[in-house]
């Protein structure tokens, strides 16, 4: 894929706009992670082959050494040859890091060997794993399709079975969301579909990690076999131990329309929660004098806690800057957040450069990035925060609102859904959220531990019950739920300009911030408008297919008609087709309707279209 002109322009322009608004000398690291970021994309967009990746290392050596010499001229351009230096490592490593296609492509039955690496969410049709597989050209990581009523694989055997393989595929349509891309940044290929008999052996060669797994695997099957019920299991496993691959549909759905998926996720609030059990625990125990020893041991076990349920992002960031802030407090140096953000960002972008372009590390960076700009002015608007409860509630909504409204932009590109109705459940919810973190973590641990206290199941069980209904009544207010709602990448920069502009008519509402913010909102809505009408403009007609089923798509100019078959998956269909291109084309009329039963093929405008 060839750098367009545009994507270049843009790159410099943005580079040129960090250096001019943030000062080195004030955050020299965080300017230099998002200079390393810019190389990471500037890297994906060019797709320069590693030929071309190995003289822009030599140029990082030879800024890296010039760097190192001291003189006027080279003092003066230090930060800009800093920044270009970690643009060129950015190349670098995303140029390494870059995924590599297979060759063959597969698609058939055949015996395959293999052993699991990862659970993934369970469909009503199939439970998902992820798997290294050993086929005859070699091994590679694959989805797992195994029949739902089918027994629970896990870490200490290998497996063989029939299956049918097939290699992942990009979708033909620029609207619809690349699974295989997706997958393929993971070093996912391959699909694999199970059959019902599958022969098992015993392994003995486990490495650490998945030993690990394993005992997080046993801790997991401990909780499906507690008398509570279906639903609280769930919500128990995907609370604590990061394992949401049984929540049911219906209920992921209440926690999307009501805007607390972020409950759902291990997120620096539950990391936060949890180091304070353990230091609580470690300062009943230890003596007054050892108070630093307790932080020491509670940040110790926050990283043993994070290693068991498997370092997601947002874990890994939350226990990095967790650790970075109380190792200044151990120096006594003064906190910084951005220092904190920035390092841990580094880190994970070090280890898989593609992590950048995840859904959860972005929005999980730029909620942090929102509570640091928008958190302490929103709070001066709360009452005076004069008790423990105050602070505590009025925290709790502050750092809630300002989350949301920072990764607004990209929920809706993401996602394209929004409900108002979240900020109300937040405000109700989150100041609860840590008391049903320390309960659910005292469940597990109790759970992990092989006690069976039927007092507590029948306690936790009521109030999850409870909250999960209190949810579900939050997400039916539909005429508060909007969705397809159109948004693409300048319109969400357009929109982080708005937040940016948001602080300072927030700390001081006079009548330069106001115009500068109601600047920026109007050449949102321009932009947005542009958009709107190039859409509004556009015909075209298409076959899309979501497997056996094809979709005729008919868009003349705004109003779009879909044609199906009478036997499609039409909620599928609505789904995974119909919703993503009224987003992408911005469309405000559309249709569904039906072909005739023995349709088969459709003639529109002189052309042909096969449906059958």
């Amino acid at each position: 894929m060839i750098l367009q002109l545009q994507d270049y322009l843009f790159i410099k322009k943005l580079i040129i706009l960090i250096f001019k608004s943030l000062s080195l000398k004030k955050q020299p690291l965080l300017i230099l992670v998002i200079c390393f970021i810019l190389g990471i994309y500037f890297q994906d967009k060019a797709a320069l082959s590693r030929t071309s990746v190995y003289p822009i290392a030599g140029s990082c050596v030879l800024i890296s050494l010039s760097i190192l010499f001291h003189s006027y001229f080279l003092y003066k351009i230090k930060p800009y040859l800093s920044g270009l230096l970690f643009f060129g490592l950015g190349i670098v490593l995303h140029g390494f890091n870059a995924d590599i296609p297979v060759k063959n492509s597969v698609s058939s039955n055949q015996e395959v060997i293999f052993k699991i690496s990862k659970k993934l969410n369970s469909t009503r049709k199939y439970k998902k794993y992820e798997a290294v597989i050993n086929m005859e050209s070699g091994y590679y990581n694959s989805v797992l399709y195994l029949p739902r009523n089918a027994d629970e694989l896990n870490f200490e055997h290998y497996y063989k079975a029939e299956a049918y393989v097939s290699q992942l595929k990009s979708p033909s349509y620029d609207f619809q969301f690349d699974y295989a891309k997706y997958l393929r940044r993971k070093g996912v290929y391959y699909q694999v579909y199970l059959s019902d008999e599958i022969f098992s052996v015993r392994r003995n060669d486990l490495t650490f990690g998945e030993k690990i797994s394993q005992k997080r695997l046993e801790v997991l099957q401990n909780i499906d076999r507690t008398k509570i019920s279906a639903k609280s299991k769930a919500f128990l496993k995907g609370l604590i131990l990061a394992d949401r691959t049984e929540i049911d549909e219906d209920t992921i759905q209440d926690f999307n329309r009501s805007g607390l998926m972020h409950f759902l996720t291990i997120s620096g609030t539950h990391i936060v929660v949890i180091f304070g059990i353990f230091y609580f625990l470690f300062i009943q125990i230890l003596p007054l004098s050892f108070r630093k020893s307790a932080i020491v041991l509670s940040l110790f076990f926050i990283w043993v806690f994070a290693g068991f349920i498997g370092f997601g992002n947002s874990v890994l960031r939350s226990c990095i800057m967790l650790t970075v802030y109380f190792i200044y407090t151990l120096l006594q140096r003064k906190p910084d957040l951005l220092h904190a953000l920035s390092l841990s960002a580094f880190i994970i972008l070090i280890s898989d450069t593609h992590q950048i372009f995840d859904i959860g590390f972005q929005l999980s960076f730029i909620a942090v990035l929102g509570i640091f700009w928008l958190n302490q002015p929103i709070l001066k608007y709360f009452p005076k925060q004069d008790h423990y409860f105050k602070r505590l509630l009025f925290n709790a909504v502050s750092i809630s609102i300002s989350a949301q409204l920072a990764t607004l932009p990209l929920a809706l590109l993401y996602f394209h859904q929004f409900s108002f109705i979240s900020v109300i459940a937040n405000f109700f919810i989150v100041p609860f959220s840590e008391i049903i973190i320390v309960f659910s973590f005292i469940m597990t641990a109790i759970i992990a531990l092989g006690v069976n206290i039927s007092v507590f199941n029948i306690i936790y069980d009521a109030i999850i019950q409870k909250l999960l209904g209190i949810i579900h009544w939050l997400a039916d207010f539909e005429m508060l739920f909007f969705e397809s709602i159109p948004m693409n990448g300048m319109e969400v920069l357009i929109a982080f300009n708005i937040i940016y502009w948001l602080r300072f008519a927030i700390l001081r509402l006079n009548f330069n911030n106001s115009m500068r913010l109601m600047m920026a909102v109007f050449l949102f809505f321009i932009v947005r408008s542009a958009f709107n009408i190039i859409e509004y403009r556009r015909t075209e007609v298409s076959v899309s297919y979501f497997y056996e089923n094809k979709v005729l798509l008919i868009n003349n100019g705004g109003a779009v008609c879909f044609w199906i078959n009478e036997h499609s998956k039409k909620d599928k269909i609505v789904q995974y087709i119909i919703k993503p291109y009224i987003a992408s084309r911005r469309i405000h009329t559309f249709e569904i309707r039906i072909f005739p039963e023995h349709a088969q093929k459709v003639v529109y405008q002189g052309k042909i279209y096969d449906i059958n």
